[in-house]
């Protein structure tokens, strides 16, 4: 398999093929990203194919020092906050889509209740920050890259974001053994 870093060479010298592949690698995982980001799974798919344009366009300025996962989240944030300011009403506002019982009980897994405490509580650089960390398995220097901002604004901002999620859901798994226990 070819590095990422190949893909964007071999489509720097006119392989529309190779970005291709790029775009099929990173498609799924940026639009888990994106649908955190963006008040509509429509939104977010705008937001996706804005993305993988600019990625297009703005290839030649891409340099290898970085990985291009990080850079092309850097554009994926840019796109979705495009799409925020652009009027559309924040996530914490989106109704939540489930239409069936297996999508039901996904989204009352302990990894969505994660999630849903951290839209909830936490601003939306801190939750880019956790998620770009813990899903994308980024280091700390490409989530600040990505961010915009410094690692010790990442570091911190990780530490107290995971501290304020883990005691949300402590009370949350309180409330609910307490409700079961008297329910």
């Amino acid at each position: 398999m070819r590095t990422d870093e190949e893909l964007v060479e071999t489509t720097l010298n006119g392989s529309a093929a190779a970005f291709a592949e790029l775009v099929e690698r990173y498609q799924e995982r940026l639009l888990r990203f994106l649908l955190t980001r963006c008040a509509t799974r429509a939104d977010a798919e705008d937001a996706l194919q804005e993305t993988f344009l600019n990625a297009y366009r703005y290839l030649p300025s891409y340099r290898t020092r970085w990985r291009f996962s990080t850079w092309l989240y850097r554009i994926a944030i840019r796109n979705a906050w495009r799409q925020r300011d652009a009027g559309h009403a924040p996530y914490e506002d989106h109704p939540d889509y489930a239409a069936d019982p297996l999508e039901a009980c996904i989204a009352n897994s302990d990894r969505e209740n994660a999630w849903s405490a951290a839209r909830r509580l936490l601003t939306p650089d801190a939750r880019t920050a956790l998620w770009l960390r813990y899903v994308e398995d980024m280091s700390i220097r490409e989530v600040a890259r990505a961010l915009g901002r410094s690692q010790a604004w990442t570091k911190v901002t990780l530490m107290r974001s995971r501290r304020r999620l883990q005691s949300a859901l402590a009370i949350d798994a309180a409330r609910t053994s307490e409700r079961k226990a008297y329910g």
